[in-house]
């Protein structure tokens, strides 16, 4: 086995002796860069970090070449929106939205509680130029992993096993995938239990463990009796996309009349990014420079 650095990064890794691949994901700086940005609730916390973690594994499984994978939980309540983005290069972010308190779910709500009678929707964006992908289905299930195993099952036709954890300091998840059949006759060295044993042995895990164990540790642990084989861990870190430029492009969507309408209001335009929480400023004159497709 390769060492593995536990610090914000994606571990991919194979079962050699049958068609199931896993990953592991540490979230440390990034996952605390969001909460930086925006002072979530515990409640609404834990199930954020959790759906970051996962969106980080589910898109190491897709080729995206320069596209993005975006997570959503969206049309429940007292939650309203969780969202979560990563791209190609596993740069992420993410942001949650919610109505009222959340103390009256209790201290450890689960994500159905939070998003009662929402949807789940993953969007495969391709990038520029290219046709995205969507597929929506109803909650099913009660705690992220449950929700998003049955999504997987439901939609890409793909058995998964997840494990998800995620406190103030850190987000963690672990994958295990049942590759498609390509069709061939199994050999005599393919184990056909495997499967079944890798899901037991990977709900042995806890909470707990997967927080405060270093990686190795956990895959020792889990699947030391298991020959696997480990890939390069890759790097996972907290990136926005926004950028003074796009802000721009917005004011140009809107309009002359609307912009200059927003300047003659408040003699400014102010734009703050839901995901990272940056304000940018337009007065008069950068508005101007940007509805004419110039710097501002």
């Amino acid at each position: 086995m390769l060492p593995l650095d536990d610090r914000d990064s994606l571990q991919r890794f194979v079962f050699e002796r049958a068609r199931v691949r896993g990953e592991l994901v540490r979230l440390d700086a990034s996952w605390r860069e969001v909460l930086r940005r925006h002072p979530y609730p515990p409640a609404l916390r834990a199930a954020l970090g959790e759906l970051m973690a996962a969106c980080a594994l589910l898109s190491a499984t897709l080729k995206l070449d320069g596209g993005a994978l975006v997570l959503q939980i969206q049309g429940g309540g007292p939650v309203t929106l969780l969202v979560v983005e990563c791209q190609s290069d596993l740069s992420l972010r993410a942001v949650a939205k919610w109505e009222g308190d959340l103390d009256g779910l209790g201290p450890e709500p689960t994500l159905r509680g939070l998003a009662a009678g929402g949807r789940c929707a993953l969007t495969l964006d391709p990038g520029p130029g290219k046709q995205a992908y969507q597929s929506v289905v109803p909650l099913e299930g009660l705690t992220a992993s449950e929700i998003l195993e049955r999504y997987m099952a439901r939609s890409e036709q793909l058995e998964t096993r997840l494990s998800l954890a995620a406190d103030e300091r850190r987000a963690a998840g672990v994958l295990l995938q049942k590759m498609p059949d390509t069709g061939g006759r199994a050999t005599a060295a393919e184990d056909g239990d495997l499967w079944d044993r890798a899901s037991l042995l990977l709900r042995t895990l806890t909470r707990d463990e997967l927080l405060a164990r270093p990686g190795a540790e956990i895959l020792r642990r889990l699947f030391h009796q298991e020959d696997l084989r480990l890939f390069e861990s890759m790097e996972v870190r907290f990136s926005c996309r926004c950028s003074r430029e796009r802000v721009g492009g917005v004011i140009r969507m809107i309009g002359p009349d609307e912009a200059r309408a927003l300047l003659a209001e408040k003699g400014e335009i102010m734009v703050t990014c839901e995901f990272c929480n940056e304000t940018y400023v337009f007065d008069p004159g950068q508005t101007e420079a940007a509805l004419s497709g110039g710097r501002a």
